[in-house]
């Protein structure tokens, strides 16, 4: 994996505009990742192409995570600032396990971890809890009670609950939470952090701040897009503090 230069990361931005949040992701990843196929980035699972995100995120916007959250309880608006490495549970690889196994009671459960592909297959349906049962009846491979193959269908839904946690538990990257506490109420709660999203937004606001300050140096320059984009930040800054003077 490589780190993206500005112009690709523009033309990333401009194209996922109305994309999907798993497109978006593949995209990033297919870009940093020339080297390896569409394919086997889809089938990475949520973990994996979360962990690849939060490094290439890095590459691009530095360690530091910056967001802002509103108190559930009171409505008190909350700045959170906290490091890459908080965030990360699990190392970067692309290494594929395709099948795991546990036994619970007299069941012998087979599954494999969710991919992008399976975002793509719920896609469309709005109520979670379906989503999830569907979710869930893809990376079932083979359940087993009492030497008999149980259809999905006849799992007890405490087995599914186990079946759910174990995903969690070899994949801890897919569900990253972060403990807020309010300084005007004290009120604690949980939060999920997504990768996609976060990082997706950082691209939305440097894009547009990239964009008008390539408006200014061709104003001032006539300089083409490309070139701009090709100078180092600090360079691009310095023409822009001297057009400002």
């Amino acid at each position: 994996m490589r780190s993206l230069s500005a112009l690709e990361l523009l033309n990333i931005w401009e194209w996922g505009h109305n994309q999907p949040s798993w497109s978006r992701a593949i995209k990033l990843l297919s870009s940093a990742c020339p080297e390896t196929s569409i394919d086997m980035l889809t089938q990475l699972s949520l973990g994996q192409r979360d962990a690849m995100l939060l490094t290439l995120r890095e590459w691009t916007f530095g360690s530091q995570l910056v967001s802002q959250v509103t108190c559930p309880s009171c409505g008190e608006v909350l700045e959170l600032d906290f490091d890459i490495a908080e965030m990360r549970l699990a190392s970067l690889s692309i290494e594929s396990v395709e099948k795991y196994r546990f036994e619970l009671a007299d069941y012998q459960v087979s599954f494999r971890l969710p991919n992008s592909l399976d975002m793509i297959a719920i896609a469309e349906y709005k109520q979670p809890e379906i989503a999830q049962e569907i979710l869930l009846e893809r990376c079932i491979l083979e359940v087993v009670c009492d030497g008999k193959y149980l259809p999905f269908q006849q799992l007890p839904s405490h087995t599914r609950d186990v079946i759910i946690a174990q995903m969690a538990q070899v994949d801890p990257q897919a569900n990253v939470s972060i403990d807020i506490s309010c300084s005007a109420c004290n009120h604690q709660w949980r939060s999920l952090f997504d990768i996609v999203s976060f990082f997706w937004s950082e691209i939305n606001a440097w894009a547009f701040r990239v964009l008008r300050e390539v408006h200014t140096l061709a104003t001032a320059y006539s300089w083409r897009e490309a070139e701009i984009l090709a100078m180092s930040p600090r360079r691009r800054q310095l023409y822009l503090d001297m057009v400002a003077h």
